[in-house]
């Protein structure tokens, strides 16, 4: 990712529950890409897959909280 060059994404949880699986994450990075801000983010999220019966993921939705991400990236807004 250009605009986060340090990016960091963390494991911080899995849960498997027959075919669902969640994955929590924290990501961390400082925005000094092309036309960046140099301001520093660390949000958390998490990614819930659905899995086939040979274990691949077949759906995928993220979650993560926008507002607390742009609050870091942009200051207020």
């Amino acid at each position: 990712m250009k605009v986060f060059p340090d990016l960091e994404v963390k494991m911080e949880d899995l849960t498997i529950d027959g075919p669902r699986v969640v994955y929590k994450w924290m990501l961390t990075g400082t925005n000094t890409g092309p036309d960046g801000t140099g301001k520093p983010v660390r949000i958390s999220g998490y990614e819930e897959w659905r899995l086939t019966q040979n274990g691949l993921i077949a759906e995928s939705q993220g979650h993560f909280d926008e507002a607390a991400y742009r609050e870091q990236l942009l200051g207020s807004y």
